[in-house]
């Protein structure tokens, strides 16, 4: 059991009140992730600038799914993969994409998938993919900007991920519908 604190606006740190309120703003709800993040105002900090750099990323909000619950799923985080499911479906992201990413079977799309392998191929050789990996990745329509760009939101989710294992994060009571388990 984690003794990490889930910290709102009165118990946080000086420093990360301001950062817990953005949270506030910007999702109506202080994501339990946020709360333990405020722990260290600087971490959090971090990682709400990498999410906003990720948001503003060249992906569309489908290869952002694929790329954020690829990671999160490989990653067995039982906080992101739900957390990311309700995203998904605020952004309008067909839940078929979801489910694919969420069971690990094909995607509907070739581009996807090759978005998705190559996700997984960063993460699983730390950054040393191989050529073929990459030729596959440009065949399918992507270029130099996007292999970056899954980079950065690789960057986001070791944060998140590792995180959530340490601390044990509950899953906020709006994304229990997409609770997930490894199989």
């Amino acid at each position: 059991m984690s003794d990490f604190k889930l910290h709102d606006l009165d118990s946080a740190p000086e420093e990360a009140k301001p950062l817990l309120k953005k949270s506030l703003s910007d999702f109506g709800m202080i994501p339990n992730l946020h709360a333990v993040m405020a722990e260290a105002p600087d971490t959090l900090a971090g990682y709400q600038t990498l999410h906003e750099l990720v948001l503003n990323s060249s992906l569309n909000k489908d290869e952002k799914t694929v790329v954020w619950q690829s990671i999160n799923v490989e990653n067995q985080c039982h906080y992101c993969v739900p957390a990311h499911s309700g995203i998904a479906r605020s952004m309008k992201v067909s839940e078929d994409i979801d489910n694919a990413l969420r069971d690990q079977t094909p995607l509907p799309d070739d581009k996807l998938e090759a978005l998705r392998d190559f996700t997984l191929s960063v993460l699983r050789k730390q950054g040393n993919v191989s050529d073929q990996d990459l030729k596959a990745f440009y065949a399918a329509g992507h270029g130099h900007r996007q292999v970056l760009e899954v980079i950065l939101t690789v960057s986001q989710k070791v944060m998140s991920n590792y995180i959530n294992h340490i601390a044990g994060t509950p899953v906020d009571e709006p994304f229990k519908a997409f609770e997930w388990k490894a199989s």
